[in-house]
């Protein structure tokens, strides 16, 4: 596999070592890993169900334009919180913010459900260092390249991983965040965050149709339905794009493009660049590739609330290609 050559921030991959925080007695500490277990699983299992009750639900009865309309809504909120908020904002570092959209960006993430947002940081930052190796939180290769190992490995990348007892040490991985006392505040309101992820909707759909049905429906599809859509759609950039996919650009591991994830992933599929160049603004550099959340970080710079935005330069982007023929071009920056 080539060398991985590239520069990027020290926060993107952090030379501190993976220290531990400071724990509670043993006694509590496993009362609180098998609460923390749990509370995974129901957040994991829950919408899930929701989801699989779903389309029963919506060839009996139909799905309302208010429903639709919310689900719509809360999905582009809360998957672009996960996207540009704390994936390329706080992990990579892609743009800067100024302090009203760095705090939004914050909010809308935590109402994925995917975990508070230093947890979120520093379990990524420690998967990019030691992407498809020993040490990688949620790699599919973990097992070893058997068909038997790797369909172990994809269920354990897809959301295995999440009920392991250890995380990535905020203090190790995320120092930048843990000195933002507001992201901090954030990162530890996480379970109001999502009271108001699943609650929300069934207010707004209560005062839009006046009903409890209306409110019970919208709690259904704007608040579990999408919070299982949202969760499958970031563990399959986990397992599947580490498993399968197209490899234009020379990565340390083994991260493929999956073109039929990216409109649903906001480009996040794009994952081969993202690999080869972590700290760059947009995933999708080549004709064609689809990355909505580039696009709105690109309405963020010029409205100036993101600024110092890393975009991707074509002579680099023509640097991390494969000796092998390409297809399309490198898209300049716009």
């Amino acid at each position: 596999m080539p060398e991985f050559s590239q520069s990027t921030e020290a926060a993107a991959r952090p030379e501190v070592p993976d220290s531990p925080e400071p724990v509670p007695p043993r006694g509590r500490r496993r009362s609180w890993q098998r609460a923390e277990q749990f509370l995974i699983g129901v957040f994991v299992a829950v919408p899930f169900l929701a989801l699989l009750a779903a389309l029963p639900l919506a060839w009996r009865h139909g799905l309302s334009p208010t429903d639709l309309v919310l689900a719509a809504a809360f999905y582009l909120v809360s998957g672009l919180g996960i996207t540009v908020g704390f994936h390329r904002h706080f992990t990579h570092g892609s743009f800067k913010a100024r302090r009203p959209l760095r705090i939004a960006l914050a909010v809308a993430g935590s109402l994925a459900v995917e975990g508070p947002l230093l947890t979120w940081v520093a379990d990524h930052r420690k998967h990019h260092r030691y992407s498809d190796r020993d040490g990688d939180p949620h790699s599919p290769w973990r097992y070893g390249r058997s068909p038997r190992a790797l369909a172990k490995g994809m269920l354990h990348a897809h959301l295995g991983w999440l009920f392991e007892t250890e995380h990535a040490s905020a203090r190790a991985y995320a120092p930048d965040l843990l000195r933002d006392r507001a992201i901090t505040l954030i990162s530890r309101g996480f379970g109001v965050f999502v009271l108001v992820s699943l609650g929300l909707p069934a207010l707004l759909g209560l005062a839009l149709t006046g009903s409890w049905r209306g409110a019970l429906t919208a709690f259904f599809w704007a608040g579990l339905v999408r919070v299982c859509l949202v969760h499958h759609v970031t563990w399959s950039i986990n397992s599947i794009c580490h498993a399968a996919g197209a490899h234009p650009f020379r990565s340390r591991d083994r991260s493929g493009n999956v073109w039929w994830l990216a409109l649903l992933s906001f480009g996040e599929s794009w994952h081969n660049l993202h690999h080869a160049d972590p700290t760059s603004a947009r995933h999708g550099v080549l004709t064609g590739q689809l990355d909505a959340s580039a696009r709105l970080i690109r309405w963020f710079e010029r409205l100036g609330w993101a600024y110092d935005v890393r975009w991707p330069d074509g002579r680099r982007v023509a640097g991390r290609r494969q000796d092998r023929p390409a297809v399309g071009r490198p898209e300049r920056a716009r």
